[in-house]
């Protein structure tokens, strides 16, 4: 009988892997040759209280699938909208190795994404970033970039006047510039991050600088959207992959369907990431990113490998 999988906290998550080192991660990962296309989709399930998201995905050494949940009343009980738990597997045999705080990994992985896509789509010198939402994605985007930029100011715009200043606080404490301010301060930022709830564009399109990096989180429904037509159809747009893009997020559908915006010029991020596809400094840059499975194993794999007994677990793994 195979060993019961070791219960790894959030507080052993953030304490092997910082987000930096999951940049690290991803970008590795990418460069080694994976294919965000060809792993398996996500499923999504409403409930009556939300949706339940399954999410499987198979690598080097590990396989791994994290099950989270989107409850939507949840801020108002004083829980986290999205919680999630990962399972992580030896590839080989399937076994179990780990429970994972799943919603530790996600607060990792996506800032992580987007950070890899912002160094190759974001000036050099890119150091004002707005960043629209205040929760945990909100906090985590501003860690992951400034792993890879120097950032000067940072700008929170938020529905919630007291978490968007409570997040200012703690970003001040953690030795940024930071403040509360409004949607026309994108017209001064090089770096904006969109990690809300919206159904509809947070902002005008129209006001973002041409050297602008614009990477958006918060939405995976057809309907929904953070990012405007406008900006869309003026911006080089990069995707995790062509058909998750065109099948999820309204960022990307709504466009289309427009006709604004052509779905063959989308770039995925491999494709960026290994310069297959350069990037295109003359217009603003979009990363939209619905999240997968992937991103999640490779992050999870990378916090197992790390914990001072990861290496001894693997190796009383059956096989």
């Amino acid at each position: 009988m195979s060993a019961a999988p070791r219960f790894i906290s959030a507080d052993e998550v953030f304490g092997s892997v910082d987000f930096a080192r999951a940049v690290a991660a991803i970008d590795a990962a990418l460069l080694a040759g994976l294919d965000p296309a060809a792993g398996s989709p996500r499923s999504i399930v409403d409930v009556q209280n939300g949706q339940l998201l399954l999410m499987p995905a198979e690598g080097t050494g590990f396989t791994g699938v994290k099950l989270a949940s989107v409850a939507p009343g949840n801020p108002g009980r004083g829980l986290e909208r999205i919680q999630a738990v990962y399972l992580l597997m030896d590839s080989d045999t399937l076994t179990p190795l780990a429970l994972v705080d799943g919603t530790a990994i996600t607060t990792l992985r996506t800032p992580a994404v987007s950070a890899v896509a912002a160094d190759h789509l974001a000036e050099p010198g890119a150091a004002e970033l707005v960043v629209f939402g205040s929760g945990p994605q909100a906090w985590g985007h501003v860690q992951a970039l400034r792993a890879v930029r120097r950032l000067d100011r940072v700008t929170i715009v938020a529905r919630n006047a007291d978490r968007a200043g409570a997040l200012a606080a703690r970003l001040r404490g953690e030795g940024l510039h930071a403040g509360v301010g409004d949607a026309t301060a994108v017209a001064t930022a090089t770096l904006i991050v969109c990690a809300t709830t919206a159904s509809e564009p947070v902002f005008d399109g129209a006001l973002v600088r041409d050297d602008a990096c614009v990477i958006a989180v918060g939405s995976h429904e057809p309907t929904m959207r953070e990012l405007d037509s406008t900006l869309m159809a003026r911006s080089q747009v990069v995707v995790e992959d062509r058909a998750t893009a065109l099948r999820e997020p309204g960022d990307v559908i709504v466009p289309v369907n427009e006709g604004v915006l052509d779905a063959a010029a989308l770039v995925p991020i491999a494709e960026l990431v290994t310069g297959r596809v350069p990037t295109d400094r003359s217009r603003p840059r979009v990363f939209k990113s619905v999240g997968q499975g992937w991103q999640d194993l490779v992050v999870a794999a990378e916090v197992f490998r790390l914990l001072p007994a990861a290496s001894a677990d693997a190796a009383q793994a059956p096989r």
